[in-house]
């Protein structure tokens, strides 16, 4: 298992939000993939919140995403493994400390709070 400090590195450097967190913890305990419009449902969502989590995610080598536009959980190695297994059990025993680490990441949480309610096309 991750130690501590290399799993809060990780949480700041690869969650942009607490909804791509809740994110992987779907899509790590999700025998098949699960297209966009799914996990929408599933983490009550919008279109832009799994837009920007799986992208983040992809980013992080946590998720891959096939042609059809599925995702599904496949770490790219299994340091990452690792570190999201340690994610999932910190925020297990501790989901505000995990919160904070996440907000804390954002360079500047308020502006990240208003652009939340941007209006975008898609």
């Amino acid at each position: 298992m991750a130690s501590d400090e290399a799993v809060s590195n990780f949480i700041r450097s690869s969650f942009r939000s607490v909804w791509s967190l809740e994110l992987l913890l779907l899509l790590k305990h999700a025998p098949s993939s699960w297209s966009r419009a799914e996990l929408v449902a599933a983490l009550r969502a919008s279109n832009l919140i799994v837009a920007d989590g799986l992208e983040a995610l992809t980013a992080a080598g946590l998720v891959v995403t096939d042609e059809a536009g599925n995702a599904s959980y496949r770490p790219a190695s299994d340091d990452l493994a690792r570190l999201a297994d340690g994610t999932e059990s910190l925020y297990g025993r501790s989901p505000d400390a995990v919160r904070r680490l996440i907000v804390g990441a954002i360079p500047n949480p308020l502006a990240a709070f208003a652009d939340a309610f941007r209006l975008r096309k898609e």
